[in-house]
C-alpha cells in the first residue's frame, strides 16, 4: 500500500490545501494528512482543534487521515511507513525553501521522496495568512474556506477579538 503525507500548519485549512487533499489522495491509496507544529508560528487554533477541522473538511476522502506531529516529519513519515511527502506549491517563491526541506528530509530518511504539486491556479494567492487577515475584517470566507469549517473560524476569529477589548 501506498502512502503518503501531506504536512502543513493548516491554521486553518484552506480551499487551497483541501484541493492539494484531493489531488493527492487520487495518487495514493492513503494519505496522511498531517498537522505539524511549527514553533515560529502562534496558532489560531491547537493543533488539536486543527486536526478535528481537517477531520470536517476532509471526511469525503475515504482514504484521507489526519494526525497531527510536534517531531521531524523524516522521523515521523519513517513511523507511519510512509514514503512520500506531498508538498504543493503556490508559486516560484515556495519552491527554494521546499526543495531544502526535501533535501534534509531525505538525508534524514533516505527512503523518503517529495512530490510537488502545482497549485490550481485559482488558489496560488491563498494562505492561512490571508484567510485569517480577512476573518479578522469580517470578509464572507465562503470561498477561501470548506464550508463545513467557515462558522469555526469566524467564531474562533471573534473569540480572539473580544479577548482583546
Amino acid at each position: 500500500m501506498k502512502t503518503a503525507i501531506y504536512p502543513g500548519s493548516f491554521d486553518p485549512v484552506t480551499l487551497g490545501h483541501l484541493n492539494i487533499i484531493k489531488r493527492a489522495a487520487a495518487c495514493f491509496d492513503r494519505l496522511i494528512v498531517c498537522v505539524m507544529i511549527n514553533s515560529k508560528k502562534q496558532g489560531m487554533f491547537t493543533p488539536e482543534e486543527r486536526v478535528e477541522l481537517l477531520k470536517k473538511a476532509t471526511a469525503r476522502f475515504p482514504n484521507v487521515e489526519v494526525d497531527y506531529s510536534e517531531g521531524l516529519l523524516a522521523a515521523y513519515a519513517k513511523r507511519r511507513r510512509a514514503h512520500v511527502v506531498v508538498k504543493g506549491l503556490r508559486a516560484v517563491s515556495d519552491f527554494e525553501q521546499e526543495v531544502q526541506m526535501a533535501v534534509i528530509n531525505r538525508k534524514l530518511n533516505p527512503g523518503l521522496e517529495t512530490m510537488f504539486l502545482a497549485s490550481s491556479e485559482k488558489y496560488t494567492y491563498l494562505s492561512s495568512t490571508i484567510v485569517k487577515e480577512m476573518a479578522r475584517y469580517g470578509a464572507d470566507l465562503g470561498e477561501f474556506l470548506p464550508r463545513e469549517i467557515v462558522d469555526d473560524v469566524n467564531r474562533r476569529m471573534q473569540e480572539l477579538q473580544e479577548r482583546k477589548d
